[in-house]
């Protein structure tokens, strides 16, 4: 039996045509690849939890490579946040990282040995590759890529246990060629994508939600240490907690368009708001930013950290509803109640230095 891969599609947010080329080029392409079906989907920000593309996508239970116009760390935790969950595929077609922006960056070493909520999850013993549209002009990178993941699939799809007697389980069956469910239709052409190609070897799941722009906070559980300063801090009803009082992100369009004041609080960076302009908000996986230090400080404004910055937007928005603004008074408790530091280790002294010039 052959082994598929759903090829997961979603569409950018703008009409840009080069953007529409590049997504009308793979879907031609990989109409005619054999061994994958084809799912096209709105924005994956922009789905809503009970829409038919999430539908669709739930119902994907084999693994799994998805192409956006994000980073790959923000459509994982997009994903997960909607129980599209699995192991983290690794992809080679990455994100480029500025050499000088890294070295800038703190990590919290402590952090490493303290718990992260994703140790608490269950994940599915199925892989999702995330793949970000914006690393690559070319389609034939990513069909390349897309070729290459699915021959490392076909090695590890069945292991040799998982059939008895020469026969297959029931569920294997049922998972491999039950058709994708839900409120979707299926073409053998992309009309969303405007191509009409009557040589494809398989049908695609093309999905016609009708979308509109969103902005609210994505947690990344790998690094999420559920220490609730974003629930502390955030005054709008966004975050909630399970049952198992973990974070999660309860209302998300209570959010304030535009706002990402609470990844700034975050003390492990595991905020990301996708659209931001910041990479290291906007989901990068190679900036591991520490937001409490703002790159203002190498302009002569040492007093604006990220915190400073976080309470002036979240003020901002307060007023723009008609409550009052309250400063550093509110949801910072915990960080004010640490311990300050009596020594300086080495980045305090390269701050100290930068300060010292005279720029």
């Amino acid at each position: 039996m052959a082994h598929h891969i759903t090829v997961v599609i979603s569409q950018g947010q703008s009409h840009h045509p080069d953007k529409r080329k590049l997504e009308e080029d793979l879907v031609s392409q990989l109409l005619l690849e054999s061994g994958v079906e084809l799912a096209v989907v709105p924005h994956l920000y922009d789905l809503t939890a009970d829409g038919s593309g999430m539908l669709c996508l739930q119902g994907i239970a084999g693994d799994m490579i998805v192409l956006s116009w994000m980073y790959s760390r923000a459509a994982r935790w997009i994903l997960n946040r909607n129980k599209i969950q699995g192991q983290e595929g690794t992809t080679l077609l990455v994100e480029e990282i500025d050499p000088d922006e890294e070295e800038a960056q703190e990590v919290d070493q402590n952090s490493e040995s303290m718990p992260h909520v994703i140790d608490s999850l269950e994940i599915p013993n199925r892989r999702i590759y995330c793949l970000d549209l914006r690393v690559r002009k070319l389609a034939e990178d990513y069909l390349q890529e897309i070729k290459r993941i699915v021959d490392e699939a076909k090695i590890t799809t069945i292991e040799p246990t998982d059939w008895l007697n020469g026969q297959p389980e029931a569920d294997h069956v049922r998972r491999l060629t039950e058709p994708l469910p839900g409120n979707v239709e299926s073409r053998a052409a992309v009309r969303a994508a405007g191509l009409n190609n009557s040589s494809a070897t398989h049908e695609t799941t093309v999905i016609e939600e009708e979308t509109a722009r969103r902005w609210y906070p994505v947690i990344d559980m790998s690094r999420c240490t559920n220490c609730m300063e974003c629930i502390d801090f955030c005054l709008f009803g966004v975050y909630g907690v399970d049952q198992a009082d973990t974070i999660l992100v309860e209302e998300p369009d209570n959010c304030r368009k535009g706002c990402p004041a609470c990844s700034r609080v975050c003390p492990e960076n595991a905020i990301i708001f996708p659209q931001h302009k910041s990479p290291a908000i906007a989901g990068s996986a190679g900036v591991l930013e520490n937001l409490k230090i703002d790159l203002s400080k190498l302009f002569g404004a040492p007093e604006a950290d990220a915190v400073d910055v976080a309470v002036r937007e979240r003020d901002e928005q307060l007023m723009l509803v008609g409550r009052d603004a309250v400063g550093h008074d509110v949801g910072l408790e915990r960080r004010q109640s640490e311990p300050e530091k009596t020594t300086k280790d080495d980045l305090d002294h390269l701050i100290d230095q930068l300060d010292a010039f005279d720029i």
